[in-house]
């Protein structure tokens, strides 16, 4: 089924749905009362339709199959696919010609499906599988039905054989080359990247076959890399005519008029801390003392709604994008830069419209009370990490000079921020401390460098004071009882924790089998850890156990932050759930109906939490791009590493100095022969008994880079001793 008829087909379904005189769920428990499939007829009479009600009704049925609801059998009968081992998902493939169907209804386990029982489905399709065995290992299937292509353009190298051409798949998960007739080439010359729309999916004796719609250029020029994965996550990164038109034509500045019903704060003194490179300054904070020793604290947000109309071109772009997507050169922002960067970025010495909120807190740091309001400010500074670093943890004099009438604000911050940090933990908050690389380039593009992003206690104010923000608006909104959508992040399922369990435990740490698995629980573990060589390995270990975070209309609680209720509000310039929640926000202060409903919402939810997920997966393959490339040139060099995985084909390795990853193969250990224990997440020596397992530091030599593949290949230098602990 086309992507196109399967949206088509989606939204004819909503129409007829609320024309019949029936539901899904009638059908679904006619279906269960029978205890067999059912004829269309029958199903027709059961439900007692009217004959000017039939055809309605068959195209219904149609769309509960293209839903894989249900299941359409020879001799036009219908069933359940739950009474039919039938399984709905999405189909990972391994670059090994297998794949696993993810099923999408919670709790369900992936089905595995061998090479001879895919049929003709691509990575990423929503398919039907159906269970063939239950083994030890899990469930086994094969693929009976194709729901919908989630492949529509593929990303690869132009290569051409004596009689025909075809482009090779950049992404491993792709297993199918994909013919290209000619004159549909776009003149693409050979080992060039390319992207090529598919015209014809996979059949049972035939590949598929597109036509070349961008040329990207050779694979060794460093701007080729970004275009790469611009177009393998299909990433908007041009804006429309009227959306550009709408952005150009918002003023410079806001005007004195729409100073009205604001609260004006320009007189107190604020500013904005981010990165040095940042420029799209959203956030402003402003502090002050009150009589009987609490604090003020004032968060204030760029209004991005108040430029940004629900419904315009500029709002449907946002919500199309979702987010902006940071690569170490570029940004492909949510907006263009009239607003991201002019009108709506808080630059120093000008007025800009906000929404703030304040928050009071006693001397001990628990808050009393909150306030929500639309305001005006105008940022004295724009201050950066580096800076607030210096004044307040290095004591730089220069720095402190320059910046001298801010000093008693950001000491307050400073005092106020550890308060809130201390509570958080103290409830539970799970802190992962995982260092972010930042990949320096040099004029040309290429690597320089990949060092340790610096987090100090400049990053922890606004980190604190953002989450406080954050809370703050979900409490509020949720005490008036109105839709609204939530960030939420959902406990971790209980086989994850058991093997999380087990596997501290071979690293001699203690996790309670009776504990609550609250995240206290887990933050005691990482407390632990924190200092030790493993630390990195066992956080990064953690953070795979848990459920992503995602945005929902039902407030399901954040485990994470040990949090009852949380929401994003804080950058609507860079995320357009945080507009939503202004828009929702804002209708309640001004004491306006909000007429959205939780259904619209939990759509819309759905999208944004899928299209920040997409932008996570770019920025991190970009990320690894980079670290690739980087090597290249460090064949034959040796550096020191964490063992950060363990397999049957060898162990893998993080570099302790650069944050790259690596394998040592099995097959390059030449000191004895080694076995995979499993369940001891290590490699045994059968003479030595060497072990080798997750957290041994070791030293190692880069002996291969496939920058194509994205494949280090260590050699094992030594293994490195430590002191027992």
């Amino acid at each position: 089924m086309s992507k196109k008829r399967g949206r088509n087909s989606k939204k004819g379904r909503h129409r007829k749905e609320r024309d019949l005189d029936f539901s899904a769920e009638q059908i679904f428990g006619l279906m269960k009362e029978e205890e067999r499939p059912l004829l269309l007829r029958e199903i027709l009479r059961f439900l007692g339709l009217q004959k000017d009600q039939r055809q309605k009704a068959r195209e219904y049925l149609r769309g509960l199959v293209d839903q894989g609801k249900i299941v359409w059998i020879r001799g036009n009968r219908y069933g359940l696919s739950s009474k039919m081992n039938l399984i709905v998902g999405r189909l990972k493939m391994h670059p090994d010609r297998y794949g696993f169907v993810i099923p999408e209804s919670e709790g369900e386990e992936d089905i595995f499906i061998g090479p001879r029982h895919l049929k003709e489905a691509m990575h990423g399709d929503r398919v039907v599988a159906r269970i063939e065995s239950v083994r030890k290992k899990g469930k086994e299937g094969s693929i009976i039905r194709i729901l919908e292509r989630k492949t529509h353009k593929v990303v690869g190298k132009f290569m051409r054989a004596p009689n025909y051409s075809y482009v090779l798949p950049e992404d491993e998960r792709i297993l199918q080359e994909v013919f290209i007739p000619e004159g549909e080439t776009k003149r693409a010359r050979p080992t060039q990247m390319v992207v090529a729309e598919i015209t014809r999916y996979p059949m049972e004796r035939t590949r598929p076959e597109g036509r070349i719609t961008h040329i990207l250029g050779y694979p060794d020029d460093p701007e080729v890399e970004p275009q790469i994965i611009i177009h393998k996550y299909d990433l908007p990164h041009r804006f429309t005519s009227a959306a550009l038109r709408e952005a150009q034509n918002l003023p410079s500045k806001p005007s004195p008029h729409e100073y009205t019903d604001r609260m004006d704060l320009r007189g107190i003194p604020t500013f904005t801390i981010d990165g040095e490179n940042a420029k799209d300054f959203d956030d402003a904070v402003s502090i002050e003392r009150e009589k009987e020793g609490g604090v003020k604290l004032y968060v204030s947000i760029s209004d991005v709604s108040h430029y940004v109309k629900e419904g315009a071109d500029l709002d449907s772009e946002a919500f199309s994008r979702g987010t902006s997507v940071y690569f170490p050169d570029r940004a492909i922002s949510m907006f263009p830069p009239e607003l991201s960067n002019e009108i709506c970025c808080l630059h120093p010495r000008l007025d800009r419209l906000t929404l703030t909120a304040e928050l009071r807190y006693d001397r001990n740091g628990e808050r009393r009370s909150i306030r929500f309001y639309p305001s005006v400010i105008r940022s004295d500074e724009r201050l950066t990490y580096t800076q607030v670093r210096k004044i307040l943890m290095d004591g730089d004099l220069e720095v402190k000079e320059k910046f001298g009438n801010l000093l008693p604000s950001l000491k307050l911050m400073a005092d106020l921020s550890q308060e809130l940090r201390r509570r958080r933990t103290e409830r539970g908050a799970i802190d992962f401390d995982l260092p972010e690389p930042e990949v320096i380039l040099n004029l040309q593009g290429e690597t320089e460098d990949i060092i340790r992003a610096e987090r100090n206690l400049a990053h922890q104010i606004i980190e604190e004071f953002m989450i406080a923000a954050n809370e703050a608006v979900a409490h509020f909104m949720e005490e008036k009882g109105v839709p609204f959508i939530y960030r939420i992040h959902e406990p971790p399922k209980k086989e994850a924790i058991d093997e999380f369990r087990r596997f501290i435990s071979h690293l001699g740490y203690r996790m309670r089998k009776d504990a609550d698995c609250s995240p206290k629980e887990f933050q005691k573990v990482l407390s632990e850890m924190k200092g030790r060589p493993e630390e990195r390995v066992v956080n990064n270990i953690l953070l795979r156990s848990m459920k992503w975070a995602k945005y929902s209309a039902k407030n399901l609680e954040h485990f994470g932050l040990a949090s009852d209720g949380y929401t994003h509000f804080t950058s609507p310039i860079r995320r357009y759930p945080d507009l939503i929640v202004h828009r929702l926000l804002k209708r309640v202060l001004s004491k306006q109906e909000v007429k959205i409903s939780e259904e619209v919402l939990a759509h819309q939810a759905d999208h944004l939490s899928e299209r920040e997920r997409v932008a996570m997966e770019a920025e991190r393959e970009i990320l690894n791009r980079y670290r690739v490339r980087f090597m290249k040139n460090k064949i034959g060099e040796e550096f020191e590493g964490i063992i950060s995985g363990v397999t049957a084909f060898g162990f893998f390795v993080e570099l302790k100095d650069i944050f790259v990853e690596g394998l040592v193969r099995m097959t390059s250990l030449p000191d004895d022969y080694y076995q995979y224990h499993e369940k001891k997440f290590c490699l045994v020596g059968e003479r030595t008994h060497k072990t080798f397992r997750i957290g041994d530091e070791v030293k190692v030599r880069v002996d291969r880079v496939d920058v194509e593949r994205r494949h280090i290949d260590f050699g094992l230098i030594k293994k490195i001793d430590r002191v027992t602990r």
